[in-house]
């Protein structure tokens, strides 16, 4: 592995300093771990909800050597080029310190989307660059893919894992049978620096995510709902919709409804209520 210092424009994150910062009286975040390289995020993490590990985990790899996203797809980025982490959430137990009540399995298909507005924030603030979402776990820059999200569920746990493409240059980025990819560099972003990016990510995520538990995982009455509304560019759109079972449905998505499916109305008038299945903007 090359040392973390020999490219200056992608120096190492700071472990301690980000604790420091995000560990805090009465925060979500209970512990930040940053890993100079790992297969998977996403499976150090389950491997902590099998050990019972409380929420507020944070696990950030420098590389990681075998990251996907939905549909096993391959998640690649260059040694400290992006943001790759994943966080370990408990919606399904209740937190007396937060005086937060266990929510119903239903409610977690909100996670992944909640996780879509804090990225899309913390972008636009902090890197200058506009950006949208794609639903139901993409961010979109200049109608390029710039940022996954993967939420997967056990038991009472979510492990939420994101991936974000900071400095990555024009030339390293992957070849993808989707949307191009993009990342904050190749888009002109004001600011590439992962440490503040990632702070504002992790601070809205935390933000969101506690107003989502006060309403008891009502994505309405949080807000959400109108924030992820407000910032998704898959509304309007014409789609073509691939279901998990190989079924596809094309159509008009006229919006994300409370449940946070996408609905979508076909050229006979159909309504389809989607919870699964990937998305293509049809233009």
């Amino acid at each position: 592995m090359s040392s973390p210092f020999t490219d200056l424009d992608r120096p190492p994150l700071s472990p301690r300093s980000l604790e420091r910062a995000l560990v805090t009286p009465g925060s979500l975040w209970t512990r930040v771990e940053v890993v100079a390289e790992t297969a998977s995020t996403n499976a150090d993490v389950n491997a902590a909800v099998a050990k019972g590990v409380p929420e507020g985990l944070i696990v950030v790899a420098e590389q990681q050597t075998a990251g996907r996203g939905r549909r096993d797809r391959q998640w690649v980025s260059p040694p400290r080029a992006g943001l790759t982490l994943s966080v370990l959430l408990r919606p399904g137990r209740p937190d007396r310190e937060h005086e937060w009540r266990t929510l119903s399995p239903a409610t977690f298909a909100w996670l992944p989307l909640l996780a879509g507005v804090a990225l899309r924030e913390a972008i636009e603030r902090v890197a200058e660059v506009e950006a949208t979402l794609k639903w139901p776990n993409d961010l979109l820059v200049n109608d390029r893919k710039c940022a996954g999200i993967l939420a997967e569920v056990s038991g009472d746990a979510v492990v939420l894992g994101i991936g974000l493409n900071v400095t990555t240059r024009a030339e390293e980025l992957p070849e993808t049978t989707g949307l191009p990819a993009t990342s904050l560099r190749v888009a002109g972003a004001a600011v590439t620096d992962r440490d503040p990016l990632l702070r504002a990510l992790l601070r809205g995520f935390g933000s969101w995510y506690a107003g989502w538990r006060e309403a008891g995982g009502d994505a309405e009455m949080s807000g959400l709902l109108a924030a992820y509304r407000r910032g998704c560019s898959t509304i309007g759109r014409q789609v073509r919709v691939l279901l998990p079972a190989g079924e596809t449905i094309t159509g008009e998505a006229t919006e994300v409804d409370g449940a946070g499916q996408l609905v979508v109305r076909t050229a006979d008038g159909t309504v389809h209520q989607v919870s699964a299945g990937d998305v293509l903007h049809v233009r």
